[in-house]
């Protein structure tokens, strides 16, 4: 506290000189009026200069207990505002009425209260007052960053705790080592809602304000990047804090979850464990957790088969299964490229301790499906591959059936004559009371795992539901991130759209939790928490790219696509819901499947399909999800 205490002495000292100057001057002013007007004595403006020495006096010593009382001396002079201005002139003006009205009361003044002279005054000290104060705050923001590199980081850290320590314990350490990127993060402040740590250091950077000043004090000091760093915070407090983060214009940075952080040997610092904001942050809820003991003990050494294994679901999947030593990991992707990067991931990852096969096939091949399972006899099959682009199959709709439904139908039959353990068939949200295509075909896939599961001794066929995955290749980010970066306008379908989401990782966790504790013919769901608003989840986009909505970024509302609904549902109205050992999962009961009507209208199916009757799979497709409620886009 010793450098702040100098500083609001000095400022203390400079607001004396100025009240006695401008008292002074004031007065001196009154008097060459009263010259001019050739009327000195009775009735003059000015006082005799005694009694201004003693009104300087008793203002001095007034004054400065208003200012002190305002707020005017618990600040620092880089971070001046609108608000510490206002209390500057609060407290002055509070000072000079509360010490004129003492002195008339025990009458210092012969002639009556000399108003124009205080009033001179006053206009003149508080002028110069605030002039000092702009001129203070320019002249340290100019001795701050002289000799600085272009390329520090103007930084403001949320929270004022242990963590906030760490990190700036962590950055001091940093500059001992030009080789540490952290080297460039200047702290210049740190905001935190206990009022009471307002005004104080932690290693010599001062807390400057509250959360609510997030905006304003980025803006003032030229801040660059906010790093939030109350890894405890509820998560009502998180949102509501990263709201005003993203007002700014600033990077941000965030120290993860408590139950997330990690110390050991390897990494020992918690600045080396701060993480860019993603939009995930920003759903309003934890991630959710899983039991990675049991996930590990389905794992380990059993023979993995993952259909469209490149895709943003099947990769994910494919990784998270190689963290548990599996015997053998056979991706499937008709997609080369895909299949080749995930490939190579792993290659690099693990290298030879992981045995990954993989292989270019679709699943409506049924003879080359055939000889993988034969060759590979895989024991437990996670069923990714799908067409899953909504506005695609609305125009595409044969294709959709032949690959979604035909292709599940190859999958699960060959699943139940090769004996496999179990298979998951990874379904959405939008298969609840379709009105699209490709959901309508994967309520029908739904169907056809639970027709198997009515009649499998061997194999347990499970269903896993969710909403949408943040960053997979059908979700709306990829889109939003691509318009922003090419500086067009942001399109939503709809200003009050809402969807579920969750992460990719959490979508995973859920597929082998469900396969770890699934006996055959549930249909897992999800817990995911509030809809998200597609708006806001586009405007936080904006945000995080340091852009302001509707004004560097235009939101346009496009109007709904054929077969889009405005919110999605989860479970089926005939589908009740019992909880499992995880809080986050629930299993919906087994809706018994009509076998023989299924396959009659599942062959008549596919003769429309093969023969690309777009009206003909529409139609077909309503007689076999009588749930779905749809128009052909013609």
């Amino acid at each position: 506290m010793k450098n702040f205490n100098a500083k609001k002495l000095i400022l203390m000292i400079a607001d004396a000189l100025i009240i006695a100057a401008t008292g002074l001057f004031s007065n001196l002013i009154l008097m060459w009026i009263d010259i001019v007007r050739d009327v000195v004595g009775a009735g003059s403006y000015h006082i005799d200069w005694s009694t201004v020495t003693l009104v300087i006096a008793i203002e001095v010593l007034f004054c400065f207990f208003t200012l002190n009382v305002s707020g005017a001396y618990a600040f620092f002079w880089r971070v001046l505002g609108k608000h510490e201005y206002l209390s500057c002139i609060f407290g002055a003006v509070a000072g000079l009425v509360l010490s004129t009205g003492l002195m008339a009361f025990f009458g210092v003044f012969d002639n009556g209260v000399p108003l124009l002279l205080l009033a001179i005054q006053a206009l003149l000290s508080l002028g110069t007052m605030l002039y000092i104060r702009v001129f203070a705050k320019r002249a340290v923001l100019k001795l701050t960053e002289s000799g600085r590199a272009e390329n520090y980081e103007r930084t403001l850290i949320v929270g004022a705790g242990r963590a906030a320590m760490m990190i700036l314990t962590d950055i001091e350490n940093a500059k001992k080592d030009p080789n540490n990127p952290s080297r460039n993060i200047l702290p210049v402040g740190l905001v935190d809602d206990d009022r009471s740590k307002l005004g104080s250091k932690i290693m010599g950077v001062p807390v400057l304000g509250s959360c609510m000043d997030i905006p304003e004090l980025c803006k003032q000091s030229n801040i660059s990047l906010i790093v939030f760093a109350i890894p405890s915070c509820t998560e009502d407090d998180r949102q509501r804090i990263l709201a005003l983060c993203s007002e700014t214009q600033c990077k941000i940075k965030m120290v993860p979850y408590l139950s997330q952080l990690l110390f050991d040997d390897s990494n020992p610092q918690l600045l080396n464990q701060v993480k860019d904001i993603r939009i995930e942050d920003l759903l309003g809820r934890e991630p959710i957790t899983f039991d990675k003991d049991q996930t590990k003990s389905f794992v380990e050494g059993k023979v993995f088969m993952v259909t469209g294994g490149g895709g943003s679901i099947g990769s994910e999947l494919v990784r998270q299964i190689a963290k548990y030593k599996p015997q053998q990991i056979i991706i499937v992707d008709i997609y080369e490229n895909n299949a080749y990067d995930i490939q190579q991931e792993l290659m690099l990852e693990y290298g030879d301790s992981v045995d990954v096969v993989t292989l270019i096939a679709s699943v409506r091949d049924y003879e080359k499906m055939d000889s993988i399972f034969s060759k590979y006899r895989p024991q437990v099959v996670f069923h990714a591959a799908a067409h899953k682009h909504v506005p695609l199959m609305e125009t595409s709709p044969e294709e959709a059936v032949k690959n979604n439904i035909f292709g599940t139908f190859n999958t699960v039959t060959l699943a139940e004559k090769y004996l496999v353990e179990k298979f998951i068939m990874i379904s959405t949200d939008k298969a609840v009371n379709p009105t699209n295509v490709m959901g309508a075909t994967k309520r029908a896939c739904e169907m056809i795992v639970q027709y198997k599961a009515q009649h499998a001794d061997k194999t347990d066929f499970i269903t896993t539901r969710f909403g949408n995955v943040l960053g997979s290749n059908g979700s709306v980010i990829p889109l939003f991130r691509r318009q922003i970066e090419s500086g067009k306008p942001v399109t939503v379908t709809h200003p009050d759209i809402i969807r579920y989401f969750m992460t990719i990782p959490e979508a995973v966790s859920l597929v082998l939790q469900a396969g770890a504790m699934a006996h055959g013919g549930e249909i897992f769901v999800l817990d995911m928490g509030e809809p998200v608003k597609i708006t806001t989840l586009a405007e936080n986009l904006i945000r995080m790219y340091g852009k302001v909505p509707y004004r560097d970024v235009e939101i346009k509302f496009t109007g709904l696509r054929p077969g889009e609904k405005l919110f999605e549902e989860l479970l089926m109205d005939e589908e009740g819901l019992k909880s499992t050992e995880n809080k986050k999962i629930f299993i919906g009961n087994q809706i018994t499947i009509d076998e023989n009507d299924l396959l009659e209208k599942l062959s008549r199916l596919r003769k429309f399909a093969d023969a690309n009757d777009s009206e003909g799979v529409v139609k077909m497709l309503s007689e076999i999800v009588p749930t779905f409620n749809h128009k052909l886009n013609k």
